[in-house]
């Protein structure tokens, strides 16, 4: 071997005479040959290529990669949520007492997909007409505003409250009184259930004189709470109870007029 020349390793080809390669050239030219033409027949999507220079509209839309819907798309599924709820509902005449036609929403909670539906309906809404503001609490009313509440404001990341007829809740209470068609009755909110500046919606079944609604309204108020409106299931709107009502009122279903 002569001064300066590279050693010869079996196996290994020199090229240099300082530097001892694994391959040959010609390897190397063939390699990166082969690695162009397979990009140039299979290319890669050019957003992976050109993430910086790429236009938005060469990325996928919402709907591709999982964003909230349009607002298109809300409002015709909320509108056929509508038509599998109303289907739900169940009518029966001369319940409690004569000339009241009954409105029976359990059905509803029987079917956990008419359940899903409904939560999913009262969600939408929060979201198409609230600014895309969210409730930090969910107020139920006594006693049917308990079946909803809850599920509503586990799905909007929101508390929820409870108000009750007097005498139900322990602890310090505030309470305010209202009138019903047999006389006098009082709503109660546990005192430190609402913090203020904290924005609230109220929940419940049916709006009927809108008595019941406004106490609840009343007691978020007493506490300091952003009274964001009010969403019913239904609404008897020939006792126009929503009228005494100083916040939006949300009927989900048209009521008996």
């Amino acid at each position: 071997m002569l001064l300066g020349e590279a050693p010869y390793v079996e196996g290994y080809l020199s090229y240099h005479p300082s530097v001892i390669l694994p391959f040959s050239p010609s390897f190397f030219l063939s390699f990166f040959f082969g690695l162009f033409a397979f990009y140039f027949f299979y290319p890669p999507p050019l957003h992976l290529l050109f993430p910086l220079i790429m236009s938005s509209s060469t990325l996928p839309d919402a709907s591709q990669v999982g964003l909230p819907a349009s607002d298109a798309s809300r409002a015709a599924e909320l509108a056929s949520l509508k038509v599998k709820l109303r289907a739900g509902l169940r009518q029966f005449p001369d319940f409690p007492s004569p000339g009241i036609l009954f409105e029976d929403i359990m059905p509803i909670f029987a079917d956990y997909t008419l359940h899903e539906a409904l939560i999913r309906s009262l969600e939408l809404h929060i979201l198409e007409n609230h600014g895309g503001q969210k409730p930090d609490v969910i107020v139920g009313l006594e006693a049917r505003g308990f079946l909803m509440g809850p599920s509503l404001a586990l799905r909007l990341g929101a508390s929820f409250v409870p108000v009750r007829k007097q005498g139900k809740l322990p602890g310090p209470c505030d309470t305010v009184a209202y009138e019903k068609e047999y006389g006098k009755d009082f709503f109660q909110m546990q005192s430190d259930a609402i913090k203020p500046g904290q924005k609230v919606l109220v929940i419940d079944d049916i709006i009927a004189t809108g008595g019941s609604a406004y106490a609840g309204g009343e007691l978020i108020q007493k506490m300091g709470g952003e009274l964001m409106g009010f969403i019913f299931l239904l609404e008897l709107e020939f006792l126009h109870g929503r009228d005494k009502l100083s916040a939006p009122v949300y009927t989900l279903l048209s009521g008996q007029a």
